[in-house]
């Protein structure tokens, strides 16, 4: 029962950080619009693929996730 509990705090902690992250990404006005992001524009369509800020998120996350299991 004591690992479900480090679990819950452990998964409580990184939605917290989301969280943050959501109600902090309106106002950092690079995330979303760094170089390497692929902006397509056509006459009715705008298409939209942001590569680096994926890249630079899976990073982080992997980061955070291998500090976790590290124990």
């Amino acid at each position: 029962m004591a690992e479900f509990g480090k679990l819950l705090v452990v998964v409580g902690a990184i939605l917290l950080i989301l969280g943050a992250v959501f109600l902090l990404a309106g106002k950092l006005p690079w995330i979303g619009r760094l170089p390497g992001d692929i902006t397509i524009r056509g006459k009715n369509v705008t298409f939209y693929f942001p590569l680096a800020t994926s890249l630079i998120l899976s990073l982080i996350l992997s980061l955070i996730l291998w500090l976790i299991g590290k124990k």
